[in-house]
């Protein structure tokens, strides 16, 4: 996913790593960064200086070297809740019941706060719409939340009132049997009309900010995609169907095809031509089962306008 389901909080306050032959030598703060994804490196710094951190059950310093058969704990701290504030945002909806809301996401909103989106997100403006009447299962951060999409990717996505919803929701999404379909640019033509990419995403090796193809520790997943239309001889607009829901999914597993989206500088070319605010990349159609009446439902959202213009650029130019 660029979809993002989103798992439901453990209670465990302790992570704990054995230290391999291929890892061992890495400085501690190195190593966890190469072993989890959940905790940034600033993070894990702060829980250092905090005597969090312990080697062998010893506390560590920053400059401690990992040894191979090595136990190395974290010890996180109680979760401190924030308020988060109710605002009144503007907010597409397309439909609305007593359990579910389906939004069509505007580019450039962000879907819930996390440093440095304390306000001004998604979650601000339903705690206003809904009055405060949105599941509790993701915590005070994320209420109503049971998938994202990223900042800069526009469309459709569901938000949930209840947890008895929450949790029917976030089941299908665990066994991928939700409809997500997204339209997208890419750059280069296609010689074929369809096809499937596979890989196991996860963090980028090289780069703590970027998901990447993972063998080792990336997760499965799986992209399907059909060519709606080649543009050019440089570009083309296609249509993706996800089978699984992981961080950046379709834009890591295009760019790795050697299609990445037009306007995606992070896994595509670092200059865009088209002056792009992120990718172009649009949740079209969602589709599901719904919590109370058990019936399969689906919506859409049409394209937003920036991307209907690209695209009659594009084909002006062809």
């Amino acid at each position: 996913m660029d979809d993002e389901a989103l798992e439901l909080p453990e209670l465990e306050q302790t992570l704990e790593y054995i230290v391999s032959e291929e890892q061992q030598g890495n400085r501690i703060d190195k190593y966890l960064s190469m072993v989890q994804s959940e905790i940034t490196r600033s993070y894990i710094q702060k829980l250092i200086d905090d005597g969090k951190i312990f080697l062998d059950n010893k506390p560590v310093k920053s400059s401690s070297k990992v040894k191979i058969g090595q136990r190395v704990q974290i010890i996180l701290p109680e979760p401190v809740e924030a308020e988060i504030i109710a605002e009144d945002l503007p907010i597409d909806i397309i439909y609305e019941d007593k359990d579910v809301i389906i939004i069509n996401k505007q580019k450039g909103l962000v879907v819930h706060p996390a440093a440095g989106h304390a306000s001004g997100t998604l979650v601000n403006a339903l705690l206003y719409h809904c009055s405060g009447e949105l599941s509790g299962i993701n915590g005070v951060m994320r209420p109503g939340i049971v998938h994202r999409i990223d900042r800069d990717t526009t469309g459709i996505m569901i938000a949930c009132k209840n947890d008895k919803s929450h949790q029917f929701i976030a089941e299908q999404l665990k066994v991928h049997s939700i409809t997500r379909k997204y339209q997208a640019l890419v750059y280069h033509t296609f010689k074929t009309d369809s096809g499937r990419v596979e890989g196991p995403i996860g963090r980028d090796p090289k780069d703590r900010k970027k998901m990447a193809i993972n063998q080792k520790t990336g997760k499965s997943a799986a992209t399907n995609y059909v060519v709606l239309e080649n543009l050019t001889n440089q570009y083309a607009h296609i249509e993706c169907s996800l089978e699984t829901g992981r961080t950046h999914q379709i834009r890591v597993h295009m760019a790795s095809i050697h299609h990445p989206l037009l306007g995606d500088t992070v896994y595509g070319p670092s200059k865009d031509p088209f002056h792009l605010e992120g990718q172009a990349l649009h949740a079209g159609v969602l589709g599901f089962i719904h919590p109370s009446s058990r019936e399969y439902v689906e919506f859409s959202a049409p394209l937003p306008e920036y991307f209907t213009d690209l695209l009659m650029k594009l084909r002006h130019k062809r």
